[in-house]
Protein backbone atom coordinates (compact mmCIF):
# COMPACT_ATOMS: atom_id res chain seq x y z
CA UNK A 1 0.00 0.00 0.00
CA UNK A 2 1.34 3.43 -0.90
CA UNK A 3 0.28 7.04 -0.38
CA UNK A 4 -1.71 7.89 2.73
CA UNK A 5 -4.16 5.91 4.86
CA UNK A 6 -7.81 6.96 4.62
CA UNK A 7 -8.68 7.16 8.29
CA UNK A 8 -11.94 7.17 10.24
CA UNK A 9 -12.21 8.00 13.95
CA UNK A 10 -15.02 6.54 16.06
CA UNK A 11 -15.58 8.55 19.24
CA UNK A 12 -15.18 12.32 19.26
CA UNK A 13 -14.79 12.99 22.98
CA UNK A 14 -11.62 14.09 24.77
CA UNK A 15 -9.29 11.34 23.55
CA UNK A 16 -11.06 11.20 20.20
CA UNK A 17 -10.32 14.87 19.66
CA UNK A 18 -6.63 14.15 20.27
CA UNK A 19 -6.71 11.40 17.63
CA UNK A 20 -8.54 13.70 15.23
CA UNK A 21 -5.87 16.35 15.59
CA UNK A 22 -3.12 13.75 15.14
CA UNK A 23 -4.80 12.35 12.03
CA UNK A 24 -5.33 15.82 10.56
CA UNK A 25 -1.64 16.66 11.06
CA UNK A 26 -0.08 13.32 10.02
CA UNK A 27 1.28 13.24 6.44
CA UNK A 28 0.68 9.47 6.40
CA UNK A 29 -3.07 9.89 7.02
CA UNK A 30 -6.08 11.46 5.33
CA UNK A 31 -8.95 12.00 7.76
CA UNK A 32 -12.07 11.12 5.78
CA UNK A 33 -14.77 10.23 8.33
CA UNK A 34 -15.81 10.53 11.98
CA UNK A 35 -18.56 8.92 14.03
CA UNK A 36 -20.14 9.65 17.40
CA UNK A 37 -23.52 8.71 18.88
CA UNK A 38 -23.92 12.07 20.66
CA UNK A 39 -26.04 14.28 18.46
CA UNK A 40 -24.06 16.97 16.68
CA UNK A 41 -20.65 15.97 18.03
CA UNK A 42 -19.57 14.04 14.93
CA UNK A 43 -20.48 16.89 12.59
CA UNK A 44 -18.76 19.42 14.83
CA UNK A 45 -15.61 17.27 14.79
CA UNK A 46 -15.78 16.83 11.03
CA UNK A 47 -16.08 20.59 10.54
CA UNK A 48 -13.23 21.32 12.93
CA UNK A 49 -10.74 18.78 11.57
CA UNK A 50 -11.73 18.64 7.90
CA UNK A 51 -13.28 15.18 7.66
CA UNK A 52 -15.49 14.70 4.61
CA UNK A 53 -18.20 12.61 6.27
CA UNK A 54 -19.83 12.45 9.72
CA UNK A 55 -21.85 9.50 11.03
CA UNK A 56 -23.97 8.96 14.13
CA UNK A 57 -23.36 5.20 14.26
CA UNK A 58 -20.03 3.30 14.24
CA UNK A 59 -21.44 0.71 11.84
CA UNK A 60 -22.03 3.36 9.20
CA UNK A 61 -18.40 4.47 9.31
CA UNK A 62 -17.20 0.84 9.25
CA UNK A 63 -19.28 0.30 6.12
CA UNK A 64 -17.81 3.33 4.35
CA UNK A 65 -15.80 1.98 1.37
CA UNK A 66 -13.65 5.12 1.42
CA UNK A 67 -12.23 4.25 4.87
CA UNK A 68 -9.12 2.04 5.07
CA UNK A 69 -8.60 2.08 8.83
CA UNK A 70 -10.42 3.10 12.01
CA UNK A 71 -9.34 4.50 15.36
CA UNK A 72 -11.59 3.41 18.23
CA UNK A 73 -11.52 6.29 20.71
CA UNK A 74 -14.36 5.29 23.01
CA UNK A 75 -14.55 3.58 26.42
CA UNK A 76 -13.76 -0.11 26.62
CA UNK A 77 -17.35 -1.29 27.09
CA UNK A 78 -18.59 -2.30 23.65
CA UNK A 79 -15.35 -1.35 21.91
CA UNK A 80 -14.22 -4.92 21.18
CA UNK A 81 -17.46 -5.68 19.35
CA UNK A 82 -16.91 -2.66 17.11
CA UNK A 83 -13.27 -3.68 16.58
CA UNK A 84 -14.30 -7.18 15.49
CA UNK A 85 -16.87 -5.71 13.08
CA UNK A 86 -14.26 -3.37 11.61
CA UNK A 87 -11.66 -6.13 11.19
CA UNK A 88 -14.26 -8.41 9.60
CA UNK A 89 -15.09 -5.59 7.18
CA UNK A 90 -11.44 -5.46 6.10
CA UNK A 91 -10.46 -2.35 8.06
CA UNK A 92 -7.22 -1.90 9.99
CA UNK A 93 -7.89 -1.04 13.64
CA UNK A 94 -6.19 1.09 16.32
CA UNK A 95 -7.81 0.62 19.76
CA UNK A 96 -7.52 2.83 22.81
CA UNK A 97 -6.36 1.48 26.13
CA UNK A 98 -7.17 -0.57 28.15
CA UNK A 99 -7.08 -3.08 25.30
CA UNK A 100 -10.53 -4.44 26.21
CA UNK A 101 -12.85 -5.29 29.10
CA UNK A 102 -11.17 -8.71 29.46
CA UNK A 103 -8.75 -11.01 27.64
CA UNK A 104 -11.46 -12.95 25.79
CA UNK A 105 -12.32 -9.76 23.89
CA UNK A 106 -8.73 -9.30 22.74
CA UNK A 107 -8.68 -12.95 21.68
CA UNK A 108 -11.83 -12.30 19.61
CA UNK A 109 -10.10 -9.36 17.91
CA UNK A 110 -7.09 -11.54 17.14
CA UNK A 111 -9.34 -14.21 15.67
CA UNK A 112 -10.90 -11.60 13.36
CA UNK A 113 -7.66 -9.82 12.45
CA UNK A 114 -6.52 -11.83 9.45
CA UNK A 115 -3.94 -9.84 7.48
CA UNK A 116 -5.10 -6.46 8.81
CA UNK A 117 -2.95 -4.25 11.03
CA UNK A 118 -4.25 -3.95 14.59
CA UNK A 119 -2.56 -1.95 17.34
CA UNK A 120 -3.16 -0.52 20.83
CA UNK A 121 -2.56 3.02 22.10
CA UNK A 122 -1.00 1.78 25.36
CA UNK A 123 2.28 2.25 23.46
CA UNK A 124 2.22 6.05 23.89
CA UNK A 125 5.16 6.44 26.29
CA UNK A 126 7.47 4.19 24.27
CA UNK A 127 7.77 6.67 21.41
CA UNK A 128 10.24 8.79 23.38
CA UNK A 129 14.03 8.81 22.99
CA UNK A 130 14.37 8.28 26.76
CA UNK A 131 12.55 4.95 26.46
CA UNK A 132 14.69 3.97 23.46
CA UNK A 133 17.84 4.64 25.52
CA UNK A 134 16.54 2.44 28.34
CA UNK A 135 15.59 -0.30 25.87
CA UNK A 136 19.07 -0.22 24.33
CA UNK A 137 20.65 -0.48 27.78
CA UNK A 138 18.57 -3.53 28.72
CA UNK A 139 19.14 -5.21 25.35
CA UNK A 140 22.90 -4.72 25.70
CA UNK A 141 22.86 -6.73 28.93
CA UNK A 142 24.06 -3.91 31.17
CA UNK A 143 21.62 -4.91 33.92
CA UNK A 144 22.66 -8.57 33.91
CA UNK A 145 19.86 -11.03 34.64
CA UNK A 146 16.56 -9.24 35.20
CA UNK A 147 15.13 -9.55 38.70
CA UNK A 148 12.40 -6.97 39.31
CA UNK A 149 10.38 -4.60 37.17
CA UNK A 150 8.88 -1.94 39.40
CA UNK A 151 6.25 0.79 39.20
CA UNK A 152 4.89 2.81 42.11
CA UNK A 153 2.86 5.89 41.23
CA UNK A 154 0.73 7.41 43.97
CA UNK A 155 -1.43 10.48 43.41
CA UNK A 156 -2.85 12.26 46.42
CA UNK A 157 -6.35 13.71 46.51
CA UNK A 158 -6.26 17.30 45.23
CA UNK A 159 -8.83 19.92 46.10
CA UNK A 160 -12.18 19.48 44.29
CA UNK A 161 -12.26 21.15 40.87
CA UNK A 162 -16.00 21.64 40.64
CA UNK A 163 -16.06 19.81 37.29
CA UNK A 164 -18.18 16.70 36.91
CA UNK A 165 -15.89 13.62 36.91
CA UNK A 166 -16.16 11.45 33.78
CA UNK A 167 -18.39 8.42 34.40
CA UNK A 168 -15.92 5.94 32.84
CA UNK A 169 -12.85 6.99 34.84
CA UNK A 170 -13.25 4.65 37.84
CA UNK A 171 -15.69 2.16 36.36
CA UNK A 172 -15.49 -1.61 35.98
CA UNK A 173 -18.77 -1.38 34.08
CA UNK A 174 -17.70 1.16 31.45
CA UNK A 175 -13.92 0.88 31.27
CA UNK A 176 -13.01 -2.53 32.63
CA UNK A 177 -11.71 -1.11 35.92
CA UNK A 178 -10.40 1.92 37.75
CA UNK A 179 -6.81 3.11 38.13
CA UNK A 180 -5.32 -0.25 37.09
CA UNK A 181 -7.21 -0.41 33.78
CA UNK A 182 -6.86 3.29 33.09
CA UNK A 183 -3.14 3.74 33.83
CA UNK A 184 -1.42 0.40 34.34
CA UNK A 185 -1.96 -0.38 30.66
CA UNK A 186 0.65 2.35 30.07
CA UNK A 187 2.97 1.14 32.83
CA UNK A 188 2.92 -2.43 31.57
CA UNK A 189 3.41 -1.46 27.93
CA UNK A 190 6.32 0.81 28.87
CA UNK A 191 8.08 -1.66 31.17
CA UNK A 192 7.38 -4.84 29.21
CA UNK A 193 8.28 -3.08 25.97
CA UNK A 194 11.62 -1.70 27.10
CA UNK A 195 12.55 -5.12 28.48
CA UNK A 196 11.85 -6.66 25.08
CA UNK A 197 8.51 -8.33 25.94
CA UNK A 198 10.59 -11.20 27.36
CA UNK A 199 8.77 -11.55 30.71
CA UNK A 200 6.25 -14.40 30.98
CA UNK A 201 3.86 -13.59 33.85
CA UNK A 202 2.57 -16.66 35.71
CA UNK A 203 1.11 -15.82 39.13
CA UNK A 204 -0.50 -12.66 40.55
CA UNK A 205 -1.34 -11.60 44.10
CA UNK A 206 -3.18 -8.28 44.33
CA UNK A 207 -5.35 -6.01 46.44
CA UNK A 208 -7.63 -3.18 45.31
CA UNK A 209 -9.32 -0.41 47.30
CA UNK A 210 -12.19 1.94 46.33
CA UNK A 211 -12.08 5.69 46.77
CA UNK A 212 -12.59 6.59 50.44
CA UNK A 213 -16.10 7.72 51.34
CA UNK A 214 -15.09 11.25 52.31
CA UNK A 215 -13.40 11.69 48.89
CA UNK A 216 -16.31 10.33 46.84
CA UNK A 217 -16.87 13.66 45.08
CA UNK A 218 -13.71 12.97 43.02
CA UNK A 219 -15.47 10.17 41.11
CA UNK A 220 -18.78 9.92 39.32
CA UNK A 221 -21.82 8.60 41.22
CA UNK A 222 -22.08 4.84 40.94
CA UNK A 223 -18.36 4.34 40.25
CA UNK A 224 -17.52 0.70 40.91
CA UNK A 225 -13.79 0.64 40.17
CA UNK A 226 -10.71 0.95 42.35
CA UNK A 227 -8.74 4.11 43.08
CA UNK A 228 -5.76 2.20 44.55
CA UNK A 229 -4.24 -1.20 43.90
CA UNK A 230 -1.04 -3.12 44.61
CA UNK A 231 0.13 -6.30 42.88
CA UNK A 232 3.04 -8.72 42.85
CA UNK A 233 3.36 -10.79 39.66
CA UNK A 234 5.81 -13.68 39.45
CA UNK A 235 7.24 -14.57 36.05
CA UNK A 236 8.43 -17.88 34.57
CA UNK A 237 12.07 -16.75 34.28
CA UNK A 238 12.37 -15.87 37.97
CA UNK A 239 11.57 -12.16 37.53
CA UNK A 240 8.92 -10.26 39.48
CA UNK A 241 6.65 -7.42 38.46
CA UNK A 242 5.86 -5.10 41.38
CA UNK A 243 3.05 -2.67 40.55
CA UNK A 244 1.15 -0.06 42.56
CA UNK A 245 -0.96 2.93 41.53
CA UNK A 246 -3.43 5.20 43.22
CA UNK A 247 -5.41 8.38 42.64
CA UNK A 248 -7.69 10.39 44.95
CA UNK A 249 -5.88 8.87 47.96
CA UNK A 250 -4.52 10.05 51.32
CA UNK A 251 -0.85 10.11 50.30
CA UNK A 252 1.78 12.57 49.14
CA UNK A 253 2.25 12.07 45.44
CA UNK A 254 5.28 10.13 44.22
CA UNK A 255 6.41 8.42 41.02
CA UNK A 256 8.94 5.67 40.40
CA UNK A 257 9.59 3.23 37.57
CA UNK A 258 12.59 0.92 37.80
CA UNK A 259 14.14 -2.17 36.23
CA UNK A 260 16.49 -4.09 38.53
CA UNK A 261 19.00 -6.73 37.44
CA UNK A 262 21.86 -8.70 38.94
CA UNK A 263 24.51 -6.20 37.73
CA UNK A 264 22.65 -2.93 37.55
CA UNK A 265 19.35 -1.11 37.63
CA UNK A 266 17.63 1.68 35.71
CA UNK A 267 15.85 4.60 37.33
CA UNK A 268 13.19 5.67 34.84
CA UNK A 269 10.70 8.47 34.20
CA UNK A 270 7.82 7.37 32.00
CA UNK A 271 6.03 10.71 31.83
CA UNK A 272 7.27 13.46 29.47
CA UNK A 273 6.84 16.32 31.94
CA UNK A 274 9.75 18.63 32.69
CA UNK A 275 13.45 17.86 32.56
CA UNK A 276 14.17 14.17 33.07
CA UNK A 277 17.03 11.73 33.46
CA UNK A 278 17.37 8.01 32.90
CA UNK A 279 20.05 6.74 35.29
CA UNK A 280 21.95 3.46 35.20
CA UNK A 281 23.17 2.33 38.65
CA UNK A 282 25.81 -0.44 38.47
CA UNK A 283 27.12 -2.50 41.38
CA UNK A 284 30.89 -2.89 41.29
CA UNK A 285 33.09 -4.98 43.55
CA UNK A 286 35.62 -2.17 44.04
CA UNK A 287 33.46 0.94 44.35
CA UNK A 288 29.95 -0.17 45.24
CA UNK A 289 27.19 1.60 43.32
CA UNK A 290 28.35 3.71 40.37
CA UNK A 291 25.74 5.88 38.65
CA UNK A 292 25.69 7.07 35.05
CA UNK A 293 23.10 9.17 33.23
CA UNK A 294 22.30 7.38 29.96
CA UNK A 295 19.75 9.92 28.76
CA UNK A 296 18.88 13.47 29.81
CA UNK A 297 16.63 16.13 28.35
CA UNK A 298 13.10 17.40 27.90
CA UNK A 299 10.40 15.76 25.78
CA UNK A 300 7.40 17.05 23.89
CA UNK A 301 4.15 15.94 25.60
CA UNK A 302 2.28 16.07 22.29
CA UNK A 303 4.54 13.35 20.83
CA UNK A 304 2.84 10.65 22.91
CA UNK A 305 -0.52 11.60 21.39
CA UNK A 306 0.41 11.99 17.74
CA UNK A 307 2.79 9.05 17.36
CA UNK A 308 0.29 6.16 17.83
CA UNK A 309 -1.64 7.34 14.76
CA UNK A 310 1.58 7.92 12.77
CA UNK A 311 2.94 4.51 13.80
CA UNK A 312 -0.37 2.82 12.93
CA UNK A 313 -0.39 4.37 9.46
CA UNK A 314 3.31 3.52 8.95
CA UNK A 315 2.56 -0.13 9.72
CA UNK A 316 -0.38 -0.16 7.28
CA UNK A 317 1.82 1.36 4.58
CA UNK A 318 4.28 -1.52 4.92
CA UNK A 319 6.68 -0.19 7.52
CA UNK A 320 6.72 -3.22 9.80
CA UNK A 321 4.60 -4.09 12.85
CA UNK A 322 3.05 -1.39 15.03
CA UNK A 323 4.70 -0.44 18.32
CA UNK A 324 2.22 -2.52 20.31
CA UNK A 325 0.47 -5.34 18.49
CA UNK A 326 -2.79 -6.97 19.56
CA UNK A 327 -0.85 -10.02 20.73
CA UNK A 328 1.25 -7.83 23.02
CA UNK A 329 -1.91 -6.03 24.15
CA UNK A 330 -3.28 -9.45 25.10
CA UNK A 331 -0.35 -9.94 27.51
CA UNK A 332 -1.24 -6.62 29.15
CA UNK A 333 -4.93 -7.51 29.35
CA UNK A 334 -4.24 -10.91 30.89
CA UNK A 335 -2.19 -9.23 33.63
CA UNK A 336 -4.97 -6.71 34.28
CA UNK A 337 -7.51 -9.53 34.44
CA UNK A 338 -5.35 -11.40 36.94
CA UNK A 339 -5.03 -8.32 39.16
CA UNK A 340 -8.81 -8.01 39.40
CA UNK A 341 -9.33 -11.77 39.81
CA UNK A 342 -6.78 -11.98 42.64
CA UNK A 343 -8.27 -8.97 44.42
CA UNK A 344 -11.76 -10.44 44.20
CA UNK A 345 -10.72 -13.90 45.43
CA UNK A 346 -8.29 -12.70 48.07
CA UNK A 347 -5.72 -15.20 46.82
CA UNK A 348 -3.04 -15.63 44.18
CA UNK A 349 -4.27 -16.52 40.68
CA UNK A 350 -2.62 -17.77 37.53
CA UNK A 351 -2.18 -15.16 34.82
CA UNK A 352 -3.12 -17.59 32.07
CA UNK A 353 -2.38 -17.70 28.39
CA UNK A 354 0.80 -19.75 28.49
Amino acid sequence: MSGSVRLGVIGCGVIGTIHLRAAAEAPQATLVAVADRIAGRAQDAADRFGAKRAYTEPEALIGDPGVDAVVLALPAAGRAQIAVQALAAGKHVLVEKPPAMHAAEVEAMLAAQGDRIAACCSSRRRFYDSCAAAETCVAAGELGELREVYCRVLEGAAAPTGNAPPPWRVSRTLNGGGIAANWTSYDLDYLLGLTGWRLRPELTLARTWPVAGHLASRVAPGSDGESHYAALILCAGGEALHLERSEFTAVRSEQAWQVIGSRGSLRLRMEPRGHKRIVLDTATDADGIVSRVIWEGSEDPWRQHRRPVIDFCRAILGGGPPKTTLRQALVIQRILDSIYASAERGAAVEVGGG
